[in-house]
């Protein structure tokens, strides 16, 4: 029986995406065994992501600033880039293909779930839409992808600006936060209109 500091701090661990009781164990035990060289530099810097990162007010991204980096780059072109979540912006970025702006929305419509429109960042993509040619629709492959690209599709229509979702490269089911770069690359330069 390991001490109740231990145990809270396995439990912990083990509620990360990814991470079950086995490999939360090994962690903490990994963390635990050097605190100096990992356990209280990982510490700080945890308290010091909670105290600085935010969201940008602009597309919902996370960074310590407000705007983000993204948003303030006078360089970037104006087309907007939709993604489900920060993920999926990291992933595109890390790519290095595109070099636009971003939107991120928080999620996808889902009345099984009970989010609708109002639970997602449309409002403020809407705002945005000024100085956009271009909306780049990048969600995943999924049912709730396809109903919210549909949707906001429709909802982009009418003020006329170029709508576009990305191509052939994303499998059906897929997130776009574990494609690898070859494929993001084909479905950036291979959209079509939505």
């Amino acid at each position: 029986m390991n001490a109740p500091e231990i145990e809270r701090l396995i439990q912990l661990v083990g509620r990360l995406p990814g991470l079950g009781p086995r490999s939360a164990r090994r962690i903490v035990l990994r963390l635990l065994s050097d605190k100096e060289q990992r356990l209280i530099p990982l510490i700080q810097a945890m308290a010091d992501a909670a105290t600085n990162v935010q969201n940008c007010r602009i597309c919902g991204t996370l960074d310590g600033t407000d705007p983000c980096a993204i948003c303030a780059d006078p360089t970037r072109e104006p087309i907007i880039c939709v993604v489900e979540s920060v993920a999926d912006l990291w992933a595109l970025e890390r790519s290095g293909l595109f070099r636009g702006r971003y939107h991120v929305l928080g999620g996808l419509l889902s009345p099984i779930a009970g989010r609708g429109p109002d639970q997602l960042r449309i409002a403020p993509l809407l705002a945005r839409l000024a100085d956009a040619p271009e909306i780049i629709l990048a969600l995943p492959s999924t049912v709730e992808g396809q109903a919210s690209a549909h949707y906001l599709a429709e909802r982009l229509k009418p003020v006329g600006v170029r709508v576009t979702r990305l191509a052939q490269g994303v499998p059906v089911g897929g997130a776009i936060d574990i494609l690898d770069d070859g494929t993001l690359a084909l479905a950036l330069s291979a959209r079509r209109e939505a």
